[in-house]
């Protein structure tokens, strides 16, 4: 028996696809998500109805309702993706929703997100809208 502690299984996987990364393509070890939203911020209206709209299916949902739901989604999960979070709710406002219209929608889901993860979301969408911070107001 070794005195080494048990290793968190999110650390080993992290570390693991680290390994991978490294393995696979070196420059990979480096990759940044915060660089790739100052790289790639938002895409046209165009790439999101292509994407997300109603390109495949004429009848579906467009990219506008599609990137809200994906906002809620964030948002329940515990708005933990920040990038995520943050492009969503760029895209959302060139796909046409309003700024209340993206509040709403982390509102609405406030009940199954909790405080935290809504006030989380709330926080990175004012921010992701240009809007000061609650202590830079």
């Amino acid at each position: 028996m070794t005195d080494e502690s048990p290793q968190n299984p999110f650390d080993a996987m992290m570390k693991q696809a680290q390994e991978m990364a490294r393995t696979l393509n070196p420059a990979l070890e480096a990759f940044s998500f915060k660089e790739l939203e100052a790289f790639w911020p938002t895409m046209t209206r165009d790439a999101m109805e292509m994407m997300f709209g109603r390109t495949v299916n004429k009848d579906g949902l467009d990219a506008r309702t599609r990137l809200l739901l994906i906002l809620a989604g964030l948002t329940i999960h515990g708005a933990q993706a920040d990038t995520a979070l943050r492009q969503t709710v760029r895209h959302a406002l060139e796909a046409g929703a309003k700024k209340q219209e993206i509040v709403e929608t982390i509102g609405q889901v406030s009940v199954f997100a909790g405080v935290p993860a809504t006030a989380r979301a709330l926080a990175l969408a004012r921010e992701a809208m240009g809007e000061p911070k609650d202590d830079e107001s």
